[in-house]
């Protein structure tokens, strides 16, 4: 599905410590019984719509990993079929990220923050799927979603999605 795909990891300190005396022994077990939280902000669309599809995602956690990736779907995509394949390869990375670090998916607290209100709300299970493509993608997309511990979703103005991926 992905023809392209660059990818930026950034690393950060896992924690800091505040009082000296803490082993990094004892600082690992501390950060292993937290949460763990991932965000994804995701954001997808296409050049013609139908036309060219794109995406992007930026996958956040809780100890301070960071990365963006990119991708493109190819032609004849929806703008709407876009943000799906995005959220999806997202949910995606955000498994592998976690089988990883060996967090326990069903643990996991994820955010989604897009600037999709269709896909938001759909999943939200405010609003119907009536398009059937793209009810094939929201059934995979609520499928990935399931598996983790706590979910949220945030529908967020484009200026703040650009904030994040750069674009």
């Amino acid at each position: 599905m992905r023809s392209n795909t660059r990818a930026r990891a950034v690393s950060a300190p896992v924690c800091l410590l505040h009082d000296v005396s803490v082993s990094k022994k004892e600082a690992a077990v501390t950060i292993e019984q937290q949460t763990p939280r991932i965000t994804l902000v995701v954001d997808g669309g296409s050049r013609g719509n139908p036309g060219f599809g794109y995406g992007s995602f930026h996958l956040s956690d809780s100890f301070g990993h960071d990365e963006i990736m990119r991708l493109e779907f190819g032609d004849g995509v929806t703008n709407n079929q876009a943000e799906y394949r995005t959220l999806l390869a997202a949910l995606e990375r955000a498994q592998e990220h976690a089988r990883q670090h060996n967090w326990p998916i069903s643990q996991v607290t994820l955010h989604i923050i897009t600037d999709s209100q269709l896909m938001a709300e759909q999943l939200r299970g405010r609003w119907q799927v009536r398009d059937l493509q793209l009810r094939m993608l929201y059934d995979r997309a609520r499928k990935a979603l399931r598996a983790f511990g706590h979910v949220t979703i945030s529908h967020r103005p484009r200026r703040e999605i650009v904030a994040v991926l750069g674009h």
